[in-house]
């Protein structure tokens, strides 16, 4: 059997390359679908502003299927990491099994739970802004909803993928079926003229490819070799497998929390603007703060990949004892954020009439280029702070550090994100919605500054103790 000993051997500037570069690859494929599908229907004359609005509504809702999906799969991730640094390899595999069960059991009870409840559940997230809306929405989610189960395998397995020393197939298998939405989506919506559908059978075809491989994959495992006993429930393995996904299912579940909310008040207060309270309009606001949004998911998909791709690293080093690369790994992460950050943050303040042209703004009023044009600015005018809080919450996540990394970023999504979201429209109107994002990650910038000194600390006096034991 294989073995991932190199992880506490390589030079870490390495091993950040070799298994963050597919991850982040990996993940912004992930993120095209839903960006694929947006922009191929923007620039549909036929559907224009209101199809994004649509693609805006349902969002969110694919976004519970991902919290889920990666609860099981960044905790497998984990957890694995962590039993093969301790050289306990059938726990390893007992944690990859339970996990499939999981994952193939929520994914066919979600996927029920959206096709029996539908109309509700778009009006929940803001679906119901004009009726043109609510007629896309519900057309785009019913077929979305038949792929959750797909969808949710392929994602699950991604991080058990490089948590068995294999990040390359992680990224190939997820680029595959991303190639191939890229391909139909333009067949079904300006050939076919399917529309809405065809933009959902595109994503849904591209997500059962990527299942289809992770099933191979899982039959082929080269370090973890799950075999039929594992598939059975172990309470305690799942309950401590689960304990550590738990962070990566809060963050993405209170950013639903955070969307709904934002896609409320847009509808609330857009009603009550001068210029989107018109029918014609209304739908305005919504398809630009999803256009916006899209965007910070494409930055946040390498940030996260940067983070999420030292989980294996962090998990075996920690497990091994070895904190000095644990807090050397710490630290180039942290200023590779923020320099993601800063790249993301020049480009949106000088160049968001660029952006916004790729979502179809020539076929649009100029009411919704001006508007793109504030959003882009405002909302993600302190996006710096932002990569260095996702980072700080996956990294204390790797370490075992579950309780404080799903504090921070449950503070951040709904103490903040959905709290500012319901507060700030209240005074400044529409406007507010694109304020309480900033004022969200600044003030969460305040906390993670102190977790990440107290982490440094922590990694400093373990490193310290270790270094005179071994000089004993």
């Amino acid at each position: 059997m294989e073995t991932n000993q190199f992880l506490g051997t390589e030079r870490i500037g390495r091993l950040m390359g070799k298994y963050a570069v597919p991850c982040i690859i990996s993940l912004l494929v992930g993120a095209l679908y839903n960006i694929v599908d947006q922009i191929f229907i923007a620039n549909a004359a036929y559907l224009g502003s209101y199809g994004n609005a649509a693609n805006t509504v349902v969002f969110p809702l694919t976004v519970i299927a991902l919290a889920i999906a990666v609860m099981a799969g960044d905790g497998c991730c984990a957890f694995v990491s962590l039993s093969l640094g301790k050289g306990e390899p059938e726990k390893a595999r007992k944690s990859v099994g339970n996990a499939v069960v999981f994952i193939i059991a929520a994914s066919l009870i979600l996927s029920a739970v959206y096709l029996v409840f539908s109309d509700g559940i778009i009006a929940m997230f803001g679906g119901t802004v004009n009726a043109e809306t609510f007629k896309y929405s519900k057309e785009y989610f019913f077929y979305i909803s038949l792929g959750i189960p797909f969808y949710m395998f392929g994602q699950a397995m991604n991080p058990i993928i490089r948590a068995d020393g294999n990040p390359k197939f992680a990224m190939i298998s997820t680029l595959a079926g991303a190639v191939l939405n890229i391909i139909l989506d333009p067949i079904f919506i300006f050939l076919f003229k399917w529309g809405m559908m065809g933009a959902a059978v595109a994503t849904v075809a591209g997500q059962i490819v990527t299942a289809v491989l992770a099933v191979w994959y899982l039959l082929n495992m080269k370090t973890v070799k799950p075999v039929k006993s594992d598939y059975l429930i172990n309470l305690s393995i799942s309950k401590k497998t689960l304990t550590l996904g738990i962070c990566s299912f809060l963050s993405q579940i209170s950013l639903v929390a955070a969307m709904a909310a934002i896609n409320n008040m847009i509808r609330k207060y857009g009603a009550l603007d001068a210029v989107f309270g018109q029918e014609q309009f209304a739908q305005i606001p919504m398809a630009v703060v999803g256009i916006v949004m899209k965007f910070f998911q494409i930055v946040i998909s390498i940030v996260v990949g940067m983070a999420a791709g030292c989980i294996p690293i962090v998990g075996y080093n920690m497990g091994a004892g070895l904190k000095q690369r644990v807090k050397e790994l710490f630290t180039r992460l942290l200023v590779a954020e923020a320099c993601v950050g800063a790249v993301a943050l020049v480009t949106v303040e000088f160049f968001p009439r660029q952006l916004i042209a790729i979502f179809g703004a020539a076929n649009e009023s100029v009411y919704y280029t001006d508007f793109a044009v504030r959003a882009f600015r405002i909302y993600l005018c302190m996006i710096i702070f932002a990569c260095v809080n996702k980072a700080c919450f996956i990294f204390l996540q790797a370490m075992g550090k579950a309780a404080a990394s799903t504090l921070l970023s449950m503070v951040r999504e709904i103490v903040f994100g959905v709290g500012f979201a319901l507060l700030l429209p209240v005074n400044f109107g529409l406007d507010g919605v694109l304020y309480s994002m900033p004022v969200s990650d600044m003030l969460t910038f305040v906390i993670a500054s102190a977790l990440i000194w107290c982490t440094y600390r922590e990694l400093s006096i373990d490193g310290e103790s270790r270094r005179e034991s071994l000089a004993a």
